[in-house]
């Protein structure tokens, strides 16, 4: 993974490291305050470098990460992953609220979130009609 650049956008930054699918999404969450550099709001053309600690607020989840190296082209997610250091709190929080959601989604799970099928419907149709 070649490195040419000294510092680059951060909203390229934020693409390149695999945070965000696009560049135009990663600008949207730093103009809407879902990005902080060194516990400061900022804006999508600034400029990062090594060794900015980089707060990403996205999909309900917290990174605490510090740059380590700066590219403006995106690699395959192994290779975005080397930019970055997550920090040891900020990866066991995610991993605890990534645990209580697998609970919560099997203890919630009712399984009714599909349309009824044929059968289904008719039974309906045949209760709606029933006298009580």
């Amino acid at each position: 993974m070649p490195a040419a650049f000294n510092t680059v956008r951060l909203d390229k930054w934020l693409w390149a490291a695999r945070f965000f699918k696009t560049r135009s999404l990663a600008a949207e969450a730093i103009t809407g305050g879902k990005v902080h550099i060194n516990s400061h709001r900022t804006k999508p053309s600034k400029e990062v470098k090594i060794g900015v600690i980089i707060s990403i607020s996205h999909n309900g989840y917290k990174w605490d990460i510090t740059v380590l190296a700066v590219s403006g082209q995106r690699y395959a997610a192994k290779e975005a992953a080397l930019l970055y250091e997550e920090s040891l709190e900020s990866h066991q929080k995610r991993q605890q609220q990534i645990a209580q959601q697998r609970e919560n989604r099997e203890f919630f799970d009712f399984g009714t979130d599909q349309k009824p099928n044929k059968k289904d419907r008719r039974l309906i149709h045949r209760f709606k009609q029933q006298d009580f």
